[in-house]
């Protein structure tokens, strides 16, 4: 029996807890299928070994080039320079993607475990609506695992998530640099 988990909060490590369990399913030869919200950066680990650990793993983005924020900007992160826009209707437009995406592999492909990364976030921005994620969630095969997260994520999706993990930032230094194979 399959159940539902959701990682979400303001500390680091949502997306690598959802990739251990990944990672694990597909050591025990089963079929992983990871759809990402919001991202798009093809230079990250978990999209650069997806050849290495085919056919057991797959994983699509349906994100577009640029942060999402309230004006159009440039904000620093750890000695990288992002470019931030406003939420667009392309962004929305993804999510929805994204979402019929799922559904579509709960349908045909029937996976081991299933992870929405970001998905509590596109949630929250109201890119997606709370209804269609949890209509989803109610149509998934009882062989299936789901990992959500986000960084936010509504209420709705805690309760209806069998295991929830708040991940919260303790501490971080001030500066410092992303590392390759740690941070991406």
């Amino acid at each position: 029996m399959g159940y539902i988990y959701l990682y979400y909060g303001t500390g680091g490590g949502k997306t690598a807890n959802a990739l251990g369990l990944a990672l694990r399913s597909v050591g025990h030869g089963k079929s992983v299928v990871i759809i990402q919200f919001l991202k798009w950066r093809k230079d990250i680990g978990e999209y650069l070994i997806r050849d290495k650990l085919a056919p057991h793993y797959e994983i699509y983005q349906f994100g577009r080039q640029a942060w999402l924020g309230e004006e159009k900007k440039t904000a620093e992160f750890a000695g990288e320079t992002f470019h931030v826009e406003r939420v667009k209707n392309r962004d929305k437009e993804l999510a929805k993607e994204a979402l019929d995406f799922a559904s579509q592999v709960l349908r045909e492909k029937r996976p081991h475990l299933l992870v929405l990364d970001e998905i509590g976030l596109a949630v929250q921005w109201k890119l997606l609506d709370v209804k269609d994620v949890l209509k989803l969630l109610d149509d998934v095969p009882e062989e299936t695992t789901v990992v959500m997260t986000g960084r936010l994520a509504p209420k709705e999706l805690v309760e209806r998530a069998d295991f929830v993990n708040v991940v919260e930032l303790v501490k971080m230094p001030k500066t410092f640099k992303l590392t390759e194979g740690i941070q991406y």
